[in-house]
């Protein structure tokens, strides 16, 4: 009786929205909620009225919102649904509260088959287009970025939105070196694939996707895994999965470089960055590339996973080369990501002051690690980032360095017993993070050992990727004066989150029910600040801001806000204001004359007015100069980058990146000369480590207000 109102129900909004579903497309096809996603969703909010941080009630506030973001995950490119499709659904608005406190799912299934079936209609369209000739001459563009423009009146303005559309993923191909009849053939495939793949979702996919809408509208970083999905992150989350090393997310149809995971093929490569967009996979060095746009996540992650030592290709439009491409090849080697890919890495640079040569130590950490199951076993020389960042100070001790960076850039977070005990290596003794449940109350994690592996000159170097435990031990260094946080503000992740099983959450235990990632608590710096949404400002901020805040934890929707507690009892370092302003000083001055650091703030620039272009032209001639524009600038802007530190210039940019000469690259990106960032990084601790020399009193600003000299 429920699946027939279902198909009911369904069919009067297909006839409302005047366009019926194809004859192919027998009733019994359609999607229906099942017995153990409705105990899902049960459970789910239980738990998140019950142990989620912020404790927001299902209203109709969240209602309205879940609309906004299920519709969003279906069309997030308004390219498919029809401005009287989203009329239809606002009767759901204020209803799916209510429908999910009663564990009624239908209306998710409902509003995904008129998605499905408009889908169709499209796919159609396109093969039906590749017959025509397009003509290329034309004056005319298309606006590939609708995420925020109005949708479609009719089917008409969709026709010619999807004219548009194929026209341009036409002349893409054609401007990547591809023949027509391969063009056509190619797109027909992509364009049947992206048909079959949406057929292929089945019910616990959409019943993802819509508790999903249900619990970003609480919170961002709370999620609910599907069980192929809880699988998924369970191999992710052990680091024993055999790939690239790239965290990837879906976006508009492509997937997308969320985060490159340290030490892996990816990151030991170079050449493949957050915000590229993964269009074809091929296997092993000749195998023909597989055009994945418009494939499932999953789909893609399978396709990239493979055997250790065997080779993947990756055809990538990178983020710096502008929304149209071209597209290059990056061709790497799948690798198991283990631990020691991970471990803190030691260097040394010099910096001549004019008096003298300081050696600055740098103990780059890309990650918070511990390997659990090696001490759990009582293995005497487990892994850790404290133990092995003790080692390296030795180290560096022993080479007579004169201060230490800490360098966390990139550094996503990890284990919070190793924040903890990475701090107590840099003062004596004292609490370090504060943790605030759901329920208010306050544990405070303390530096478990008394002794002190370092007590010279320090500087924690940080940028807009550095989070979580990054930002506890980067905010517990400035709390106690302890050392200077220079580069930018911090990513500005101060949540803690759980995974529940569902599934034992039954009597009897149940089975196929899911995990939900809940977020259940929230780190306080012992000054009593929030390292939430803020996250940690730098003591000596860098001109070139490499992350913009919309990627940061702020320009998440619901992110929790920044928020304090009463601060508890420390004993600051010596590191005084006086001392810090007489450092930025000298800093700023050097780099208002810097030249590297000018073109570093002109490619961020460039790259902030490419991310902000919506429309292409689909003019071939004047797309390829465009194309061939930019890409002499980038040279041009990078051989200015290189003669400024001495390097030699580049002749071109290749387009196709082999493991063979990925080697050569990382070789050249590893230069130190080319981290402007660092080598200033280095100059500021050096500067610390003068001025520091220097009684305070005798400390005053020069008469151009840009430095500080001694008496």
């Amino acid at each position: 009786m429920t699946n027939f109102i279902f198909r009911a129900l369904l069919t009067a909004l297909l006839l409302i929205t005047a366009t019926p579903p194809r004859a192919s497309v027998a009733a019994d096809a359609y999607l229906a909620p099942t017995q153990t996603q409705q105990q899902a969703a049960v459970l789910i909010t239980h738990l998140m009225s019950k142990y989620h941080y912020r404790r927001t009630p299902l209203d109709d506030r969240i209602s309205a919102a879940m609309l906004d973001r299920y519709l969003e995950s279906l069309d997030p490119n308004r390219s498919y649904f029809l401005a009287e499709d989203i009329a239809a659904f606002e009767k759901y608005r204020t209803e799916l509260d209510d429908s999910l406190l009663r564990a009624d799912l239908y209306p998710a299934y409902i509003m995904f088959e008129i998605f499905r079936e408009r889908l169709r209609q499209r796919v159609d369209q396109a093969c039906a287009l590749l017959q025509e000739e397009f003509d290329f001459d034309m004056e005319e563009s298309y606006r590939f970025d609708r995420s925020d423009a109005p949708w479609a009146r009719d089917r008409a303005e969709l026709d010619a939105l999807w004219r548009q559309r194929v026209k341009n993923d036409f002349l893409g191909l054609r401007l990547a070196g591809k023949a027509d009849a391969e063009i056509r053939e190619t797109l027909r495939k992509r364009y049947r694939r992206l048909e079959t793949r949406t057929a292929q979702i089945n019910a616990g996919d959409v019943f993802q996707r819509f508790m999903n809408a249900y619990t970003a509208a609480v919170e961002p970083h709370t999620s609910y895994f599907s069980p192929r999905t809880s699988e998924n992150f369970r191999i992710n989350m052990s680091l024993s999965l055999e790939g690239i090393g790239a965290v990837l997310q879906n976006e508009n149809e492509y997937t997308l470089v969320r985060r490159i995971v340290p030490g892996g093929p990816a990151d030991k490569c170079g050449q493949l960055h957050p915000g590229d967009r993964i269009t074809g996979v091929g296997q092993g060095a000749a195998e023909e590339m597989v055009d994945v746009v418009g494939w499932r996540l999953d789909d893609v992650v399978d396709l990239i996973r493979g055997p250790k030592n065997t080779q993947v290709r990756l055809q990538v439009l990178p983020k710096d080369t502008g929304p149209d491409g071209p597209a290059r090849t990056i061709g790497l080697v799948r690798n198991r990501i283990v631990l020691e890919e991970q471990a803190a890495q030691k260097s040394v640079i010099e910096v001549n002051t004019g008096a003298e040569a300081l050696k600055v130590g740098v103990i780059d950490l890309p990650a918070f690690y511990l390997d659990f199951e090696a001490r759990a076993r009582g293995d005497q020389d487990y892994r850790s980032t404290s133990r092995d960042v003790r080692r390296l100070i030795g180290e560096l001790q022993a080479e007579g360095v004169d201060g230490i960076i800490m360098d966390l850039r990139g550094n996503g977070g990890g284990s919070l017993v190793e924040a903890t005990e990475l701090t107590g290596l840099f003062i004596p003794e004292g609490p370090v993070v504060q943790v605030r449940d759901a329920g208010g109350r306050i544990e405070v994690e303390k530096d478990p050992d008394p002794g002190v592996a370092y007590s010279g000159p320090l500087a924690v170097l940080v940028d807009g990727h550095s989070a979580s435990a990054s930002e506890i031990f980067a905010g517990a260094i400035q709390d106690y004066r302890r050392g200077l946080v220079i580069g930018e503000p911090t990513y500005g992740k101060g949540t803690v989150q759980s995974i529940i099983d569902l599934d034992r959450m039954m009597d009897p235990p149940g089975e196929g029910l899911g995990q939900l990632k809940v977020t259940v608590a929230q780190f306080f710096r012992v000054s009593g600040s929030s390292t939430q949404h803020r996250g940690v400002m730098p003591d000596i901020p860098m001109p070139v801001i490499a992350v913009d805040d919309d990627e940061r934890e702020s320009g998440n929707d619901n992110a929790l806000p920044w928020a304090e507690v009463r601060p508890v009892r420390y004993h600051a370092e010596t590191i005084g204001p006086q001392l810090t302003e007489a450092v930025r000083l000298r800093h700023q001055s050097r780099v208002e004359s810097s030249e590297a650091f000018r073109l570093l703030a002109e490619a961020r620039d460039r790259q902030r007015e490419l991310e902000a272009v919506k429309t292409v032209t689909l003019n071939e001639k004047h797309r390829r100069a465009e194309q061939e524009a930019r890409k002499q600038e980038r040279l041009a802007r990078e051989n200015r980058l290189r003669a400024v530190v001495g390097l030699p210039p580049r002749d071109s940019e290749p387009e196709e990146w082999t493991e063979e000469n990925a080697v050569v690259e990382e070789e050249k990106k590893e230069d130190p000369r080319l981290d402007v960032v660092l080598q200033e990084s280095a100059r500021v601790l050096a500067d610390l480590v003068e001025l520091a020399q220097v009684p305070p009193s005798r400390v005053r600003t020069a008469g151009n207000g840009k430095d500080i000299l001694p008496d």
